[in-house]
């Protein structure tokens, strides 16, 4: 079986190498992360000026652009011969739940992944800092096996979130739904050295809605969040208002 890892946290964090070398054990590896942080990047490609590949003393790649530029260009430019079998993005720094999936570069890695036609997991760690990264690790090991004895039926999208703790204390894994946060915090201003204004993006929002069905609170309470996501963003119960709308 052949993977390919790629995140948000850059090619040398370590989750990264956790993921790597926990899934060695299943197949065949090949790590493609862009060169520095790039959290929050979300689904954006770099358009404007050319990619660069290269091999880090580890054996992993790193390109500079986003982790979407990462799995395009691995897949369609350097790996285009031999795709993967399945893509993992992660282990992110943190948890990637609710709301948090429309900004999160892991999840667009992924994503990108499934876009292309590929299977995909998302997998992040919900620790601040992330201390468990051999539990995330060996929860990737079980779904790789459960999707080895069972394969999906064509690509298929998962954002999974685990929980910060060893792995013997975790409950199991629920199926959920993403939650719903509050509107974000404010942003915070602050001053450079030039005594001109400049602002930092406020922290996320309080959490609003963690019905037992979420990932929020599937993590809370001990349990692996998977959360099968979809890309079509139409809304289609709005589909007859506008057009009786434009119509009236």
């Amino acid at each position: 079986m052949k993977f390919l890892l790629s995140n948000d946290d850059g090619y040398f964090a370590p989750g990264l190498t956790a993921l790597a070398e926990a899934l060695s054990a299943l197949g065949e590896v090949v790590v493609v992360a862009p060169e520095r942080d790039r959290s929050g990047a979300s689904n954006s490609l770099t358009l404007d000026r050319p990619l660069s590949l290269r091999r880090a003393a580890s054996g992993f790649h790193y390109v500079n652009g986003t982790p979407t530029d990462c799995v395009h260009l691995a897949v369609t430019g350097f790996m285009p011969d031999s795709p993967p079998d399945l893509v993992v993005s992660g282990i992110n720094h943190g948890a990637n739940m609710g709301d948090d999936t429309i900004y999160s570069g892991t999840v667009a890695a992924a994503t990108e992944a499934f876009l292309l036609g590929i299977p995909a997991i998302a997998l992040s760690l919900a620790g601040r800092p992330p201390t468990h990264f051999a539990t995330a690790a060996r929860v990737a090991v079980d779904l790789v096996e459960r999707y080895r004895a069972q394969p999906w039926r064509g690509a298929l999208l998962l954002n999974v979130n685990v929980p910060d703790v060893p792995y013997a204390e975790l409950k199991g894994m629920r199926v959920t739904r993403l939650g719903r946060r509050h509107k974000a915090e404010p942003v915070i201003p602050a001053s450079n050295p030039r005594g001109e204004t400049i602002y930092w993006i406020g922290p996320p929002g309080a959490v609003q809605d963690n019905g037992e069905d979420t990932d929020f609170w599937a993590v809370a309470e001990g349990y692996v969040a998977v959360t099968p996501l979809q890309i079509d963003l139409t809304a289609y119960r709005q589909l007859q208002f506008v057009t009786e709308w434009l119509q009236g």
